[in-house]
């Protein structure tokens, strides 16, 4: 559920560009790289006093550069897309924190080429969605759906998941080895326990369903599925919401991610989905967990569900919430031809 893993080697107070170089400066960089070893620089937070985000970088590059070649003779190169390590700055009003940035690029980016239909989850969001809906479980064949499951990226997360699949299993050049506190032999047998614990969930037999209204997006995700190794073990399917019925008998998990329209229009137009949506939980799910998430709390009413938990979470910019449902306690209320048949069966 990690974006980045960042490990703090200097915390300071700057309150100009002077300052900021400076305590950049007075780290020892030649024990974390070499004027070998290329570099980048990143720069996170805000209302930083010491200038906007490209200067903080910048002052940073240079700092860095210049004890280098002042101390060695010659200074490191800048490589902004495939560095050897990667800096990353801290910066809040006049607090300074840099870090080593460990995961290199975002841990989002799980080593497969995932293409995205209209606003996909990041894979580290949808995982934590799943972990905080209660998935994996200790039964790996409890079965998952999600009706309106886009490119996949829901469906992929919950199958690595319940395989053992470490996240960063399918990415190359992770472990940092260009960074000099790097080691080798502890990363080795790192990797090598994922690798066997993979191999030994590799024969479950899962039941993860997915369908989408859209053919173009059933298509996307069945791409993505073939390229994460999966399409043998996810079924994605042409459905819309409204034919949406559990794929098997026994209860299990239901969790998606509708659209929630940023836009007064959108929204407009999207309601009678979420509407939809309730319903369809509340007539044919009635024994699963379900939890969606929705980024405007009016269309999160018109699912005329009572959620018995929920989580803040962050789609990019976007504050939502993680709305979890255990269906079976919420039923719809009985219709008056259902009472006068229970009235006739109870006489």
């Amino acid at each position: 559920v990690a974006s980045r893993v960042l490990l703090p080697i200097h915390r300071f107070e700057a309150s100009s560009a002077a300052d900021l170089y400076q305590g950049v400066r007075s780290i020892d960089w030649s024990q974390h790289l070499g004027v070998e070893t290329t570099l980048a620089v990143d720069v996170a937070g805000k209302d930083a006093v010491a200038g906007p985000g490209h200067f903080v970088a910048l002052k940073t590059k240079d700092a860095i550069v210049d004890q280098l070649r002042d101390r060695h003779g010659a200074r490191p190169d800048i490589d902004t897309v495939r560095p050897d390590i990667r800096v990353n700055v801290h910066v809040r009003a006049t607090q300074i924190t840099i870090n080593i940035d460990l995961a290199g690029r975002g841990l989002h980016r799980r080593g497969i080429d995932r293409v995205g239909a209209d606003a996909p989850l990041k894979e580290n969001l949808a995982a934590a969605i799943l972990r905080l809906a209660g998935w994996p479980t200790e039964d790996p064949s409890v079965p998952f759906f999600d009706p309106m499951c886009g490119s996949g990226t829901l469906l992929i997360e919950a199958a690595w998941m319940a395989l053992d699949v470490a996240p960063g299993a399918r990415r190359k050049g992770s472990g940092r080895a260009g960074w000099r506190g790097h080691d080798g032999a502890l990363w080795r047998r790192l990797v090598d326990e994922a690798t066997e614990r993979a191999n030994a969930a590799r024969g479950r037999a899962l039941r993860i369903v997915g369908t989408d209204a859209s053919d173009e997006a059933v298509a996307i995700a069945q791409g993505n599925l073939r390229r994460a190794g999966l399409n043998d073990v996810v079924r994605v399917q042409q459905r819309e919401l409204r034919e949406a019925i559990p794929p098997w008998v026994e209860p299990g998990f239901l969790v998606t991610n509708p659209p929630y329209g940023e836009r007064l229009g959108e929204q407009k137009e999207i309601e009678p989905l979420y509407t939809r949506l309730g319903t369809t939980l509340k007539t044919h799910f009635g024994d699963w967990k379900a939890a969606a998430l929705t980024g405007n709390p009016k269309l999160a009413g018109a699912l005329h569900l009572r959620p018995y938990r929920s989580y803040s979470l962050y789609n990019g910019p976007i504050k939502c919430r993680l709305l979890c449902f255990s269906i079976g306690s919420v039923g719809p209320a009985p219709s008056q031809a259902q009472k006068v048949e229970t009235a006739q069966q109870a006489q």
